[in-house]
């Protein structure tokens, strides 16, 4: 028989690798602009068309390659970065395994220029395919520019996977971010089809975190730093008030180079144990120092997962180090973010030691105490309480007893199955902590959420609208502007068509800023900005944890933050007609994510809380 173990053609096997270290127009960014910081470049020119897909070109000043290096640079394993085995636990630089050009070039038309400062010509390269169509001597700038032309021109297949150039555009500014954050000291410009999208000049890391992120960041900063004999840790931490419930703006640099590590990721959110609500995530740019021989970082193909060999030892420094940069400047826990802080001190005097004791606290703290005494010398005679709950033809609570709810008017309204038409009867609507309203029923009660309530009736209105193609929209008295980072910007134009539909009318004005011109008009008393803003993070967190459709996420985003908003402000009548509109809701027991929009207790639950 014949042997059938062969090697395959130099122009197979980088088609395969590319497959690893080319997965999108991103990926081509990362390791060109990682070549050129290798190559000591002061200034680093990124252009971008079609959103990668048909051009990546970055432009240099750094040392630039001979004939020979140049030629050589597009073969597999050619690097310059390691030579021996022992080399690879010593490395500082971004690239060393060799196989990025030579992928690159095995899916795209590359053009290839460069020049050293003592050679009187330079280099032009150009590759298709792996195969050189030409290589002479060129007059040129020093350093090296490379153009990656028609992506994916020779692989079809892996084109068509590609993503719209909004999301792809999305994802070479993340790349570009990540390095200019790396190297703040190295002048960097991103240009998308012609259009400036980044200026960033040289200069300290606060400055370039302004610079990406806009000048909002600048308000927020906290310096990190903490050096011990192994590793130092630099950096900045975000202002917990400033947390946003998306992730995305975490960032940890091993020795310049980006890295996700969700063990060091909960160093940090420990260290703001107490700081931030509920599922929110803090800025942060981290630096970590350390000798390479404990950090491994040639265990996956795009080098942003590491190995440590003392992870807990390194996890121990960076909690610390937050902790101590926030204790600095006297960051303090707020102990409850959903109540009123006056009505908790009431229900637990016990927590009233944690706020600041100024003179007007200790007064208001002590006619809470008075009340309380109050309160229990009623309780003394209980006789009087049965009495009082009968004449008023309700059930006693001990919540309900610190804290009775004002009734507003008598609702009727239809209801789902759970509760049938012949069970209403007369009653009053009671609100209890501006948040529920309890309506008494023949079979017991019902308590309504009024937040659940309310996002229920926003999504089906706004999920009408997107199907109608038809927005209600209330022009704005004075446009806001809004200025975004690139990521949200790109974002913004990908849903565009959608947002107007929900009655949003904005107008782009460069620079990644918008001006707000008119909103839904169930939000004409609220502030623009901050519900747009709202509405982009809860999008985006709705995308990465549910993977939910274009739609159906911008409804559920709205929905949920519009109904937070609202119903903050709300009256009575409001109250009564939020009742109505949820009833005659398709589905009115519950909100968009599957809670419950209101809860019915039976008198026979009830009347067991109480025997013996």
């Amino acid at each position: 028989m014949e042997d059938i173990v062969h090697l395959l053609p130099d122009s197979i096997a980088n088609q395969i690798a590319a497959g690893e270290v080319v997965q999108r127009p991103a990926s081509v960014v990362k390791e060109l602009l990682e070549n050129s910081i290798d190559a000591g470049a002061t200034e680093i020119k990124l252009v971008v068309k079609d959103a990668g897909k048909a051009l990546v070109q970055v432009i240099d000043n750094g040392k630039g390659m001979s004939v020979t290096d140049a030629r050589m640079s597009f073969e597999r394993h050619a690097t310059s970065k390691i030579r021996t085995a022992e080399d690879l636990f010593k490395i500082r630089t971004m690239g060393f395994r060799g196989e990025a050009l030579a992928s690159i070039a095995a899916v795209a038309q590359v053009e290839m220029k460069t020049k050293r400062g003592d050679d009187e010509l330079g280099t032009l390269l150009q590759v298709e395919a792996s195969e050189i169509k030409k290589q002479e001597p060129t007059a040129t700038k020093d350093g090296t520019s490379i153009s990656v032309k028609n992506l994916f021109y020779n692989v079809p297949a892996r084109r068509n996977f590609l993503k719209s150039n909004p999301v792809e555009l999305r994802h070479i500014t993340d790349e570009f971010q990540r390095v200019a954050l790396a190297n703040a000291e190295v002048n960097m410009t991103l240009l998308n089809n012609d259009l400036e999208m980044h200026q960033l000049d040289a200069g300290k890391l606060s400055k370039r975190i302004v610079q990406l992120f806009g000048r909002n960041y600048q308000q927020q900063l906290i310096p990190c730093q903490e050096e011990t004999p192994h590793v130092k840790v630099e950096g900045y931490v975000g202002k917990p008030e400033y947390a946003k419930k998306t992730r995305g703006e975490q960032f940890f640099f091993v020795n310049g180079r980006y890295i996700r590590n969700n063990y060091l990721n909960h160093a940090v959110n420990t260290a703001f144990q107490g700081l931030l609500k509920e599922d929110y995530y803090p800025f942060y740019v981290l630096f970590i120092e350390m000798d390479p021989l404990h950090v491994d970082i040639n265990v996956h193909p795009t080098k942003t997962e590491v190995k440590f060999d003392d992870d807990r030892m390194l996890y121990g420094i960076i909690n610390s180090s937050v902790k101590q940069a926030l204790g600095s400047f006297n960051v303090t826990p707020s102990l409850d973010f959903n109540t009123d802080v006056n009505f908790e001190q009431f229900t637990s005097p016990d927590r009233s030691t944690s706020y600041s004791q100024t003179s007007s606290t200790k007064d208001n703290q002590y006619a809470q105490f008075k009340n309380i005494d109050a309160k229990r010398d009623m309780a003394k005679n209980w006789e009087s309480l049965y009495d009082f709950a009968r004449k008023e033809d309700i059930i006693p609570d001990d919540q309900l007893e610190q804290e009775m709810p004002s009734p507003t008017v008598t609702f009727s309204s239809r209801i789902d199955d759970e509760v049938d038409e012949d069970q209403l009867m007369p009653s009053k609507i009671y609100r209890l902590h501006n948040r529920y309203l309890i309506r008494q029923v023949k079979s017991g009660m019902t308590i309504i959420d009024e937040r659940a309530a309310f996002e229920r009736i926003l999504f089906e209105r706004y999920d009408a609208r997107l199907k109608s193609d038809k927005g209600a929209s209330q022009s704005t008295l004075f446009p806001q502007q809004i200025s975004l980072n690139p990521s949200d910007y790109s974002l913004v134009m990908e849903i565009k068509s959608e947002i107007q539909q929900l009655g949003f009318e904005f107008e782009e004005m460069g620079q990644h800023m918008i001006v707000i011109q008119g909103v839904p008009a169930e939000l004409s008393n609220c502030n623009e900005k901050e519900i747009f803003e709202e509405l982009l993070e809860q999008y985006k967190f709705n995308r990465r944890e549910l993977g939910l459709h274009q739609k159906d996420n911008l409804c559920r985003s709205l929905a949920k933050r519009t109904a937070a908003i609202k119903c903050k402000s709300m009256g009575d009548q409001e109250a009564e007609q939020l009742i109505d509109q949820l009833f005659a809701c398709k589905q009115p027991n519950y909100t968009p994510d599957g809670s419950p929009t209101y809860k019915l207790i039976s008198l026979d639950k009830i009347k067991s809380w109480f025997s013996s």
